[in-house]
């Protein structure tokens, strides 16, 4: 069986403009970081859950979410300024006793109990596993000074979400090159569009939305009478 260990990274994803993330912004009155952390928790085949936030964002990051997050068991580390950076910081301290890496955007609190459960089914079958969605607009390319190119059919393309799996050889060679392994080296399974982004503080509302419409996992219920009345 596939052993994760998991690492939460604030760092901006490649090719994502803008800002880093409003892993701070709260949502019901918990932090988005700490709703993502929660996407783990319990879960028998994570032995090991780690978070890794930009030198700017340490002091906050202590502040509001380290008694959360020891409680829980997450370890805090400090690594940038890039996503490759953070990983290779995070490489140094991957449990022994895990088999596959799980990176994910911590500013993606939004993704199904269902994509999870299939990426990491999938992930003992491929050496890198990541969520993707289809886009649903046609894509403009431009030049250096903004000016169209060239027109893309969406159907030509997909955006890649997190989390994404790795064996624990290929977050290995991600670390050390800091690159991302080529495109033909992974498996893209199907995520939802519900798994959105919260860019800054002004999204939390939109995200908070879109936890709503997940769906909710199936609470398994007494297997005897006898089992129920025990307290």
């Amino acid at each position: 069986m596939a052993i994760f260990s998991v690492v939460l990274l604030t760092a901006a994803p490649p090719a994502t403009a803008g800002e880093t993330g409003g892993i701070f912004a709260k949502i019901d009155n918990r932090e988005v970081l700490l709703r993502s952390v929660e996407l783990f928790l319990n879960r028998d085949n994570v032995k090991q859950i780690q978070a890794c936030f930009l030198p700017q964002q340490m002091d906050d990051a202590r502040r509001k979410l380290s008694a959360h997050l020891s409680f829980s068991g997450v370890k805090m580390l400090q690594g940038g300024p890039g996503w490759m950076d953070q990983i290779a910081t995070a490489a140094a301290t991957i449990s022994p006793d895990a088999t596959h890496v799980i990176v994910h955007d911590a500013a993606r609190p939004a993704v199904p109990y269902t994509d999870l459960e299939a990426l990491m089914e999938m992930a003992q079958k491929h050496e890198a596993v990541a969520l993707a969605a289809a886009v649903r607009t046609a894509l403009v390319e431009v030049d250096e000074g903004g000016g169209p190119m060239a027109v893309h059919s969406a159907s030509r393309f997909m955006q890649l979400l997190t989390p994404q799996v790795f064996s624990r050889s290929v977050f290995a060679e991600m670390a050390a090159s800091r690159r991302e392994p080529h495109a033909a080296r992974l498996k893209l399974l199907k995520g939802s569009l519900l798994n959105a982004r919260v860019g800054s503080g002004g999204d939390a509302g939109f995200v908070k939305a879109m936890l709503n419409m997940l769906p909710k996992p199936k609470v398994k219920g007494p297997l005897t009478p006898f089992e129920e009345a025990q307290w």
